[in-house]
């Protein structure tokens, strides 16, 4: 099933970290993900317990993760659409395994998911919803937006918030996001 390299446990080529080897902030970061309720969809076995394995790096996304979560003023509904449009235009099976049960929690219609998955047109979609699908795929395709489809999300989403989730679609490539091509 899996290559001979991958950890059995893990399911990557990293085992899972072992808290007896962290301390301070790092361990707690663990606790957090280890614990059911602790926030995370994936737990240890997702980047939360691969970045443990730098403590400083997991700090550092541990505290971005939580912003863009919590603190960005996205709503669950609008972090997940631009992940999931991320995960389909970057082919990511993992991250569309763990997040689309999440984006159909935070209410996603199965229409909405049906059309990132697939590709389709925008066109019968909320204008709002259509723009970050657009936008994602730009980025990603392209690598820069086009002036009509800034012109548009200018009238379908708030400044800010395609701002915000430019973050949230580039914090999965640890790239810049759309604020910073726009």
């Amino acid at each position: 099933m899996y290559p001979e390299d991958v950890d059995r446990q893990s399911r990557c080529r990293l085992p899972l970290p072992r808290r007896e080897e962290l301390s301070g902030a790092a361990a707690q970061i663990y606790d957090s993900l280890a614990d059911p309720k602790g926030g995370s969809i994936r737990g240890l076995r997702g980047p939360g317990g691969i970045h443990l394995h730098s403590p400083q790096l997991a700090l550092h996304t541990r505290a971005l993760n939580h912003y863009l979560r919590r603190e960005a003023g996205l709503g669950g509904r609008l972090r997940e659409l631009a992940i999931l449009t991320t995960a389909r235009e970057l082919d990511s099976q993992i991250e569309w395994t763990a997040h689309e049960p999440e984006a159909l929690r935070e209410g996603l219609s199965s229409e909405i998911v049906d059309v990132i998955r697939c590709r389709r047109d925008t066109a019968r979609l909320d204008p709002a919803d259509a723009i970050v699908i657009e936008l994602g795929r730009e980025i990603f395709a392209n690598r820069e937006v086009s002036s009509a489809t800034f012109a548009r999300r200018t009238g379908a989403i708030r400044s800010a918030q395609a701002c915000r989730s430019g973050r949230a679609d580039g914090k999965l490539r640890g790239d810049r996001g759309v604020a910073d091509r726009i």
